[in-house]
């Protein structure tokens, strides 16, 4: 039991959805007048309102903001009229009527090492707003139900001055910018500095042309230009699937080398981490190829789904989060292979919110409170926010779908709406009673599905019980509506029940089929239909009859998944790998006509994370050494048995063409790759060395060097390496990440100690930082050391980074959230590396808050 007396500070008093409230006044215009300067940035701002309601003007503004001056209507405030106490401005506003406050402030990028309000990366000032960050450039009511049109005006001696909307006009150091669409203040931005720009034009479908530029700094601009690509894909797939067309005469993208997240879907001025919009082949992997592709594509999506409407508040999010993570899914499933990208977005699913809901930061899709918002930007706000969509996509039908989506739009266009306006288009547009379903958004953790047979003479009868285990602050989980998509297939490998949707609503439900000729083989959770673990009793045989034969993709892979899954437990149990398992890798392998991307997913095994996981939910403390051994011990054995096999595959795989990163060639070179991964096992790294010296694209190179570290054989090839990109920030953070990744565990916590103390170990920047922290977390025996040293190294490092860049150290802190599933020593050095970290004098509430939560698991 863990110590209670370690809450997070008093303090930190959570912010709760049923506490909302709207907004007393109307914000009809925001007008800027900002003076760039590295350390000393001034902002005029003068603000619109109007009353609609009793209440006091209450403004958000960041601790660092040097408030000069505030006016009314022109008039001064003096020391009587206003109160500023922390993060919170009060000012005595008429009782009454319109009126414009004016203000006048003083901030200084330079020092703004959180990125987060106005800062400088590398010499260009930038923003990020998202979720609380325009407070830290001005006075605002910083809240997403308040949103007004922007005028802008940039004042720098810089040749590049951008902000949201169109421009107005730009003469010597001055830009004027217009948004006429009223949005709330977490959406804007602005970007000043030495910046070329790729350029292209999109011409809508009612015949507007929209100027496209894709920003990057002198000498990057060779390798903007799939971004630039993505967008245009993007802008013509979101035409003709969600019929939404772009609204500006201008879409500027940015790319900026600090960065805490991803990208940022500003209204007409999206900026990104500079890993999402630069690629070549020589730096690039095939993965960072189609990241770029979907991210430029979710971020575009935002337009409409998250700019014209937004949310009403932060409880919000996975409204435009999770519908914009489904509809980017769509796109790269349309762009590339739908049955892969599925399997790959279940991976990530039940890696990352899988692991969340099984511990003590899981929360609903729709959290009930907060203390830190930039917590909950998680993976059950968006991968699961996604799969809440599809279920409802496949419970209503792609007609029903496609008429709820179009009364979204119509009704809510230029809103800030909630989960229940969302829900209730649904309800109006089809007729269905979603009360239930809502349980999805509002309910955690992951239910668990187990399902029986029972065959009697031609009748089959599948019985489903589910049920939820408790999660923080939530025990008693009623029924959920579970859409369970299954088939039949004979014994003959035939289909005689094509997929069907069961839609479970109760906690216990059977469902029968009638007339059939011979017991079949029942393929269940077909395309992953709803976000449940499935508890089936199967024995290898079924399964491996179901990797031969079921003719749904992710159902196949998942047969081949749990073959490999329980082989290894059966391993860790003293057991011999299974024939049925190491039979079908044979017959994947000799599948020439397969497509080369799934199999290379087949081929993969089980990570030893998700071994972990799953011992644990059966009651088994897991040990990271022995599963480390076991899956190595399992991949050498595949190796020897189908080396000749996995020669071939190799060998046929191989691109001669020049480098695409399309769905063909990326597909050959995973295969390609996976199978030189069980090479690596019996060859000693021979293979790896040989692909490194030839390879002419990063997919190979970065990969043959990751197996050459497993195999202990790679000094030389990573100063080569290192040698030859050093001027390339973002190849070098694959070269810190790779090699705490791939080292040998008893290895990586002293690899991530001499790499974090080389002189470009720049760990100010996030990239950088993620590259290196986020290679040693995922090294799970590594990480998870016996002596603790894995947990110290973070704490260290966690400590360090929170008093720069608190969001960063609070992400990075969820490495520790399994802690108590291991033995009692591990858990006595998580503790104390946990209690080290709250105890910090000045630490942060973002990271006092993870941490917090995560300590006090039991």
């Amino acid at each position: 039991m863990a110590d209670k007396s370690l809450d997070a500070p008093a303090a930190q008093v959570p912010t709760q959805l049923s506490d909302y409230r709207p907004y007393p006044f109307a914000l009809t215009e925001t007008r800027l007048d900002v003076t760039l300067a590295a350390e000393a940035s001034s902002i005029l701002a003068e603000l619109d309102f109007s009353r609609r309601a009793p209440g006091a003007l209450v403004l958000d503004i960041g601790k660092a903001v040097d408030l000069r001056r505030l006016a009314i209507d022109g008039a001064e405030l003096d020391a009587a009229q206003w109160r500023r106490d922390g993060e919170i401005l009060r000012i005595d506003a008429p009782a009454e009527g319109s009126f414009t406050l004016s203000s006048e402030v003083v901030v200084n990028p330079s020092a703004n090492t959180a990125f987060e309000g106005l800062y400088l990366s590398g010499g260009i000032f930038c923003t990020q707003c998202e979720a609380e960050g325009f407070r830290h450039i001005t006075p605002y009511p910083d809240r997403p139900d308040v949103m007004a049109p922007f005028r802008v005006t940039l004042r720098a001696d810089l040749p590049v001055l951008l902000s949201n909307g169109n421009p107005v006009s730009a003469g010597d150091g001055v830009a004027v910018w217009h948004d006429p669409w009223p949005k709330p203040a977490y959406l804007f931005a602005l970007v000043a500095g030495d910046l070329r720009a790729v350029s292209g034009q999109f011409t809508t479908a009612s015949g507007r042309d929209v100027a496209l530029n894709v920003w990057v700094r002198p000498g990057d601009e060779s390798r903007a230009d799939y971004a630039l690509e993505s967008l245009i894909r993007s802008m013509e797939w979101d035409e003709k699937v969600y019929g939404r067309e772009y609204d500006l005469d201008l879409f500027n993208i940015v790319a900026v080398d600090d960065f805490n997240m991803g990208a940022m879907e500003n209204k007409g001025l999206n900026i990104f981490n500079s890993k999402l919009v630069l690629a070549s082949p020589d730096t690039a992997t095939d993965a960072d190829y189609e990241r770029i592709e979907g991210v430029i594509a979710h971020e575009y999506f935002h337009n409409w789904t998250g700019n014209r409407i937004t949310c009403r508040d932060w409880f919000q999010l996975c409204l435009k989060e999770g519908l914009t993570v489904f509809r980017d899914q769509q796109f790269t499933a349309d762009m590339r292979s739908a049955a892969v990208k599925r399997i790959e977005d279940v991976l990530t699913l039940r890696a990352r919110q899988f692991r969340e809901d099984q511990g003590p930061l899981a929360h609903p899709v729709r959290p009930d409170s907060y203390v830190e918002i930039n917590n909950f930007y998680t993976a059950t706000v968006y991968e699961k926010g996604a799969e809440v969509i599809g279920m409802l996509k496949l419970l209503v039908g792609d007609e029903g779908y496609d008429k709820a989506l179009g009364l979204y739009f119509d009704r809510h266009d230029g809103d800030a709406a909630t989960i229940e306006d969302w829900l209730k288009v649904f309800e109006d547009a089809t007729g269905r009673d979603l009360s239930q379903f809502k349980r999805w958004y509002t309910d955690a953790g992951t239910p668990v599905v187990t399902m029986t047979e029972d065959w009697q003479d031609g009748h089959l009868t599948l019985r489903f019980a589910q049920s939820t285990p408790p999660t923080p602050g939530q025990d008693d989980k009623p029924p959920r509506v579970i859409p369970i998509a299954v088939g039949l297939i004979s014994p003959n490998g035939d289909e005689v029940v094509p997929t069907t949707v069961l839609e479970m609503t109760e906690a216990e439900q059977e469902f029968s089929f009638d007339g059939l000729a011979a017991r079949p083989v029942v393929s269940a959770l077909r395309g992953f239909s709803a976000p449940v673990m499935l508890d089936r009793q199967m024995d290898a045989t079924t399964r491996a009859f179901l990797l031969s034969h079921d003719t749904d993709p992710f159902a196949r892979w998942e047969a081949g998944r749990q073959l490999a899954r329980e082989t290894l437990l059966a391993m860790l149990r003293g057991e011999s790998p299974g024939a049925e398992y190491l039979d079908a890798i044979g017959q994947l392998l000799a599948d020439e006509a397969a497509d080369p991307a799934f199999l290379a997913l087949c081929l993969r095994l089980p990570s030893e994370e998700e071994i972990a996981t799953v011992q644990a939910q059966g009651g088994t403390t897991p040990d990271p050494d022995a599963i480390h051994a076991a899956r190595e011990a399992l991949a050498t054995e595949i190796a020897r048995r189908h080396e000749a096999a996995l020669e071939a595959v190799y060998a046929r795989m191989e691109v001669s063409a020049p480098y695409r990163p399309d769905a063909d060639q990326s597909g050959r070179r995973s295969l390609r790759l996976a199978a030189l991964a069980l090479l690596n096992r019996i060859d000693g790294g021979r293979r790896a060395a040989a692909l490194f010296a030839e390879a002419g694209n990063m997919t190979e190179r970065a990969g043959a060097l990751g197996l050459m570290i497993q195999a202990g054989d790679a000094q030389q090839a990573l100063s080569e390496f290192h040698r030859e990109f050093s001027g390339v920030r973002l190849v070098i953070d694959k070269w810190f990440m790779l090699q705490p990744l791939h080292a040998e565990p008893d290895q990586a916590v002293a690899v991530a100690q001499h790499l974090a103390a080389r002189d470009d170990f720049d760990w100010k920047n996030p990239n950088r930082f993620r590259a290196l922290i986020g290679g040693l977390t995922a090294n799970h025996a590594g990480f998870h050391a016996a002596d603790g040293t894995g947990y110290d190294f973070l704490a260290d490092w966690l400590l360090k980074m929170d008093a720069v860049n608190p969001q960063i150290a609070a992400r990075m802190s969820a490495a520790f959230e399994s802690w108590t599933r291991y033995d009692a020593d591990r858990r006595k050095h998580a503790e104390a590396a946990l209690d080290r970290i709250l105890s910090a004098p000045a630490l942060s509430r973002n990271l006092g808050e993870m941490i917090g939560r995560i300590r006090n698991a039991t």
